[in-house]
């Protein structure tokens, strides 16, 4: 049997994310043994580490029902279990958006939220901070009968009148796409669940797999965690057609509103023609066959504005089945491994172009921080040195004057003390300023007043106008944020060059912070708010609860988007102060050794040369740490531009 090509990859980038956590953390102990980290740097690297470690790739299903994606995740993902894991049959099975992961230290189970909790306005994740909202079920991953039958939950109905389904906002009595059946006793059919969790430790999952299972497109107007977040943050989403019905008026807008972009292509969108072996006719010849399926991939193509070669025809059914029997002429027929080819193509590279570059980063900052402490020990030794041997052969005066040039240069590095004392006064107010441009409760604040002034208002232009506040307000609050970013750091930059000139520090350049990709984050989140309310509101009256939802979610967006920010401000603000620091601190001491150099010298001469012993000893070890140094940057860069994909070309 071939082996499944997706699943080799995404074991090839874990291999490269490991061994990037052994490298880094053979970093870490080296610092150690040298005696060169400190608090800051420990901080840094365990951020390093944690971020590897915790590293997810989420890939998302979207499609209407019957459109066999609970069959294709089965295909690609759980075959090795020899059946369907996922329910997967005639008309609708996947009812709410499903989450499949492992998180590690949870026992495997299915976390089910109660559709009830529509009636509120929180959104999904902040419900996740409430386990006690949810409903667990441990799940037997030990027999896949069992497996299945736990799994079948995540499908479950009820029956509700039609009050509660229009309170839930699932049901709207003068929407024409709508989609659930009243009965003859005036109830409707619901899901039972707004959304589930099921984890288990799955060899792909446990190494950072996160799959997304939506429950049909309708879901996508209705639920804003999906719209919102959930999809926009998917590294890759596959939109799956059925080659039968082709594309639907619902598919398109779907695609150009949640999916597709205006530019082409965009990494990590793939669309999928599922079921073409409805296609395969045996009284027909395979060059007729393949003739109405590259039709129908051509008019999908036309349809969604793409590149016929981004369309890829396949038999999730057939793949799976092949899989399970071990049939290699099926799986190839069923074309399901041209899918996994384009999807690690598409998914592994993109998403370890992304670790790589933050990894990358940071640890050349730190490298260029340890080098200019070591260059700095280097010189000062050097200069010591120097002094010394100009003391061969002098008699007492000399080094009496030597020793009170030293004290002299020691006086004048503690005036300057003084004013990095001060220095540190006016960085503290700055940084200050910039937390209240970040701050969480000024942030919260707002949001209880937009709130406020979304329940007073019944109308669409009342609550577009306390939206566009809302939005206007955070932006503004952003850019502000930036500008002080801004003169912290020219601040620092000058005390750099002042401390360099006077004292002859190092020169040290001043780590870079932007805002940018909060700023990003905040437009999308605005553009996505407003394509969905000028698609589907009218009057605020009409669905209240809908906009409700979508502005808790927004909301719950930019507190994370905040969080980020203020932790991200936190450790750029202790980066760009720990090099002074670790300079000032270094020049103290090397001042304070070559004063005691030389007064053991004034007190007995015949200490000179064993002095200048020790120190040519100490030049050599700076130089050795150096080279050391620059070996485990060399070796961490090798790490870093590895190309995993390479890995399973060569096997």
């Amino acid at each position: 049997m071939t082996r499944d090509n997706l699943v080799a990859h995404f074991e090839a980038y874990s291999a490269w994310r490991e061994q990037l956590q052994n490298k880094v953390q053979d970093l870490r102990r080296w610092l150690h043994e040298q005696e060169l980290n400190d608090a800051q740097f420990d901080l840094r690297i365990q951020h390093i580490l944690d971020r590897l470690k915790d590293d997810k790739l989420s890939v998302a299903f979207v499609a209407e029902f019957s459109r066999g994606k609970s069959e294709l995740i089965n295909a690609i993902f759980f075959a090795g279990y020899k059946q369907r894991l996922l329910p997967s049959s005639a008309g609708r099975t996947t009812m709410c958006p499903t989450e499949l992961l492992y998180e590690e230290g949870r026992d495997p189970c299915i976390m089910l939220l109660p559709i009830e909790t529509r009636a509120t306005d929180a959104s999904t994740t902040e419900y996740k901070r409430y386990a006690d909202e949810w409903k667990v079920f441990p799940l037997d991953v030990d027999s896949a009968d069992a497996m299945t039958q736990a799994l079948l939950q995540v499908s479950e109905t009820k029956r509700v009148p039609v009050a509660d389904a229009e309170r839930y906002g699932l049901y709207h009595p003068n929407d024409a796409d709508n989609i659930l059946t009243v009965h003859d006793d005036g109830t409707v059919d619901i899901p039972s669940w707004r959304h589930a969790i099921i984890n288990f430790p799955h060899p792909l999952l446990q190494q950072g797999l996160v799959i997304l299972d939506t429950p049909g497109l309708n879901a996508i107007g209705t639920e804003p965690e999906l719209t919102l977040n959930l999809l926009p943050n998917a590294h890759a989403i596959l939109f799956i057609l059925a080659a039968d019905t082709g594309v639907t008026k619902s598919d398109i807008e779907v695609w150009r509103n949640h999916i597709g972009n205006t530019q082409g292509r965009q990494k990590g969108r793939i669309v999928v023609l599922n079921k073409i072996d409805g296609m395969w006719d045996e009284l027909k010849a395979e060059a007729a066959i393949q003739a109405e399926i590259d039709k129908q991939v051509e008019t999908t193509a036309q349809l969604l504005a793409l590149d016929a070669n981004q369309i890829y025809p396949i038999s999730a059914q057939k793949g799976l089945l092949a899989k399970v029997n071990g049939d290699d002429v099926l799986l190839v027929k069923s074309r399901l491994l041209e899918l996994e080819q384009a999807l690690s193509n598409e998914l592994i590279p993109s998403k370890q172009e992304i670790v790589r570059d933050h990894t990358e980063g940071e640890l050349n900052e730190m490298f260029e921080a340890t080098a200019v402490i070591l260059r700095g020990r280097l010189n000062s030794v050097r200069d010591q040195l120097d002094e010394l041997k100009g003391l061969r052969g002098k008699n007492q005066d000399v080094i009496e004057h030597m020793m009170l040039k030293v004290k002299h240069d020691k006086e004048n590095f503690e005036k300057g003390l003084q004013r990095f004392q001060a220095l540190r006064s006016v960085f503290s107010s700055q940084t200050n300023k910039l937390y209240r441009y970040l701050g969480m409760e000024a942030l919260k604040a707002e949001i209880r007043d937009i709130r406020s002034q979304m329940e007073k208002s019944r109308f669409t232009r009342g609550i577009r106008e306390a939206m566009n506040t809302f939005f206007r307000d955070i932006s503004h609050n952003v850019g502000k944020a930036t500008e002080q970013v801004d003169e912290i750091k020219l601040m620092m930059e000058a005390m750099y060059k002042k401390f360099s000139e006077e004292h002859g520090l190092n020169p040290a350049v001043t780590t870079p912070f932007s805002t940018l990709k909060y700023q990003k984050e905040i437009a999308k989140l605005e553009k996505a708010y407003n394509d969905h309310f000028n698609t589907i509101m009218v009057y605020a009256s009409e669905r209240s609860g809908l906009t409700k939802k979508f502005f808790e979610t927004v909301a719950t967006r930019v507190v994370q988007v905040y969080e980020i920010a203020n932790r991200d401000a936190d450790n750029w603000l202790k980066a760009i102060m720990a090099p002074m620091e670790t300079q000032v601190r270094e020049h103290q001491l090397q001042l304070r050794r070559r004063l005691e150099s030389i007064k053991r010298i004034h007190k007995a001469t015949d200490t000179l040369e064993d002095r200048i012993s020790e120190l040519e000893h100490m030049e050599s070890s700076v130089l050795q740490q150096l080279a050391a140094l620059n070996a485990i940057q060399n070796q961490l860069q090798q790490a870093l531009q590895h190309d995993a994909n390479q890995d399973v070309a060569a096997a």
